[in-house]
């Protein structure tokens, strides 16, 4: 099985570059931010890094194709890098510092393309986690100033974290009962939102979250550390890895009552 730890070093140096470019212009006050066709912001900050990343992988990893939020996918090919340059655009621009850039390596094999390297870099928080196949989850400053981290071993609703972004995507697809009911029964809940739920799992400090509306680029990265860390990934429909267009992840103890409440009932 190859150890990927060399793409592991790589998108390491990737999210250094995209690091130093966000951060030179997160509160910018001359930050330009336009409006997608779906709604949603996207910034200077978002096309440059994504732009600098495709560029450091094209000089690196010619044969691999990359697929961005910004820009799409380009090449073909067994191995694709999955890229999203600001995930929390929206805070982001408004100077609120829980936004990464997240960075994953997906390989394909049985079952589609899946993760084997993901870095989620988030410099506002001064924070990285990162994860290889069969190597185990990290977080730290860089490679070699690392902690290995675990999911909780909680094994009960009562005693559980539950984080997660808004209410508002439960509701658009019928399922805000069971997710308040959901809330009900767990120890504590928290609107965390976008990739620090999924990283908080990975170390073990929020035993359960989920997503009602994801993209691909949202979860590659966040799939592997997950699951690395010893946790469950999968979308709401129970499919294993980042697929489904939505995402649940959990210390795995409590992963079948999560998507019992969070999928809707007769």
């Amino acid at each position: 099985m190859p150890d990927y730890l060399d793409d592991l070093h790589l998108a390491h140096v990737l999210a250094d570059a995209a690091d130093a470019a966000t951060t030179a212009r997160f509160q910018a006050l001359d930050l330009k931010v336009e409006t997608k066709p779906d709604m949603t912001p996207v910034s200077e900050a978002d096309k440059a890094a994504e732009e600098l990343i495709r560029g450091r992988l094209q000089r690196a990893r010619p044969r691999d194709a990359v697929l961005g939020e910004e820009y799409g996918i380009e090449g073909t090919g067994p191995r694709r890098w999955v890229i999203d340059p600001i995930d929390g655009t929206k805070n982001y621009v408004r100077g609120v510092p829980v936004w990464a850039t997240l960075i994953s390596l997906m390989e394909a094999g049985e079952g589609g393309y899946q993760p084997v390297v993901g870095v989620v870099s988030a410099p506002a928080l001064g924070r990285r986690w990162w994860a290889a196949k069969g190597h185990g989850a990290f977080t730290g400053r860089n490679l070699t100033s690392a902690t290995r981290i675990h999911v909780s071993r909680v094994g009960k609703l009562a005693d559980a974290s539950f984080a997660y972004s808004s209410l508002s995507g439960w509701e658009e697809r019928d399922r805000l009962d069971g997710f308040l009911d959901l809330s009900r029964q767990v120890w504590r809940t928290r609107a965390y939102g976008d990739f620090w739920p999924y990283m908080m799992v990975a170390e073990g400090s929020v035993d359960i979250c989920a997503e009602p509306e994801l993209s691909l680029w949202d979860m590659a990265a966040n799939a592997i550390i997950v699951t690395e860390a010893g946790g469950t990934f999968t979308g709401l429909d129970g499919r294993p890895g980042p697929h489904s267009g939505d995402a649940a992840a959990s210390n795995g103890l409590l992963h079948d009552e999560l998507l019992g409440y969070l999928n809707p009932r007769p």
